[in-house]
């Protein structure tokens, strides 16, 4: 068997709505190879091929670059993967996921690398994609906690309008019929197996200094990851507490979080400048949790801090320890803006949502079929 060692290895993708499902498959690329590079493509490129990304690709650059697997980001990566890419870059092979990527014109965008046989494959994160989440956006549900009946909401674009609630379930507002393998998506498993290959697994040195931050991080975006880089440079290790569901949805509302707490855990501990993560932490900063994890400092962004049920301050026990310090990220970016650029445009990622799973849905009969014939023959 060949060494890893001194072995590049290239991935390239729109990476937009960067989520643990792309972190799984750089991980798993990374796994390969000593070197990752990553190719990132422009805005242009994915809007002629795919229809418009969510992000800009200013924010999906920083966002790649933020994923702790990746050593280098190579912007403005073509479309389709050459031989040219690979040699430029003294990359070995590509890696990619074991779904589809296709051209406007329907052409397998790794087959140039695939004939030459520089072409490693690894599995797809079941239950997520870019498409599932945009689609949890556009009719803001709950079917990713709960599977049930039907319930289609049409939000306006200036505001949403749906009241606080904790239950509930929808699908994700598409007719019941054949669905993409690739992005039609089922409920995503969290397993303790891949939160381990998420994680670091190193404790902190006694003499770390230890900066907790909590909070929902729902959509990991741009601005969490600027706040987190933030919060890391106030110490050594950097310790994230994410509430749990009903917790978020009690201060955010209107449906929130987008993404359950298993999802979320694994999106944070993607992030280069995460140590730890605590899952389902309590919303108010208590003493137990300071003295436990010997934290020296806790930290919160410029967002607004709402009280906790009984009215108090969430941050009352750190303040008055004088552990207690705002960030500024430099960031304004929020999950609520995120949502509001896809309610938006809500009819063009619509329609770019059906135009993908129709094109996706073609190849793969097409793959089944030719799979069928070649056992007959």
């Amino acid at each position: 068997m060949d060494s890893k060692e001194g072995v590049r290895v290239w991935c390239d993708g729109c990476y937009d709505m960067m989520h643990f499902g792309h972190a799984n498959s750089l991980r798993q690329a990374k796994a390969l190879g000593q070197k990752l590079i990553v190719g990132v493509h422009t805005d242009a490129e994915i809007t002629k091929h795919k229809g418009p990304p969510v992000f800009t690709e200013q924010e999906r650059y920083k966002m790649v670059r933020g994923i702790k697997w990746v050593d280098e980001v190579i912007e403005n990566a073509p479309y389709v993967t050459t031989l040219d890419t690979l040699d430029e870059y003294n990359c070995d092979f590509c890696v990619h996921g074991d779904d589809l990527t296709m051209t406007a014109d329907g052409v397998d965008t790794y087959h140039m690398v695939k004939t030459a046989k520089r072409y490693r494959e690894v599995p797809r994160t079941a239950g997520i994609s870019t498409t599932d989440l945009v689609g949890r956006m556009l009719l803001m549900t709950r079917n990713h906690f709960r599977q049930g009946t039907q319930e289609y909401l049409i939000e306006k674009e200036e505001k949403l309008i749906r009241k606080p609630r904790i239950s509930g379930s929808s699908t994700m507002g598409q007719d019941a019929k054949a669905r993409s393998p690739w992005t039609g998506c089922s409920q995503f498993l969290p397993t303790t197996q891949k939160i381990i290959q998420f994680s670091d697994g190193k404790a902190p040195a006694e003499t770390d200094r230890i900066v907790y931050v909590a909070g929902a991080f729902d959509l990991f975006h741009v601005g969490h990851l600027e706040f987190l880089e933030k919060a890391k440079q106030m110490g050594d290790y950097l310790i994230v507490g994410l509430h749990t569901d009903p917790v978020v949805n009690q201060y955010k509302g209107s449906n929130y979080p987008i993404m359950n707490l298993h999802e979320r855990t694994l999106s944070v501990l993607a992030c280069k400048y995460v140590n730890e993560v605590v899952i389902g932490a309590p919303y108010s900063v208590t003493k137990d949790l300071m003295d436990h994890f010997k934290v020296s400092i806790v930290c919160h962004g410029k967002t607004p801090i709402s009280n906790d049920v009984d009215s108090s301050d969430p941050y009352a026990i750190p303040k008055i320890m004088g552990k207690f310090e705002i960030l500024d990220s430099g960031s304004d970016m929020t999950t609520e803006q995120i949502v509001e650029r896809i309610i938006r445009h809500r009819l063009e990622y619509e329609n770019r949502n059906k135009r993908k799973e129709k094109k996706e849905l073609e190849a793969y009969e097409a793959f089944q079929k030719a799979k069928e014939a070649e056992k007959a023959g």
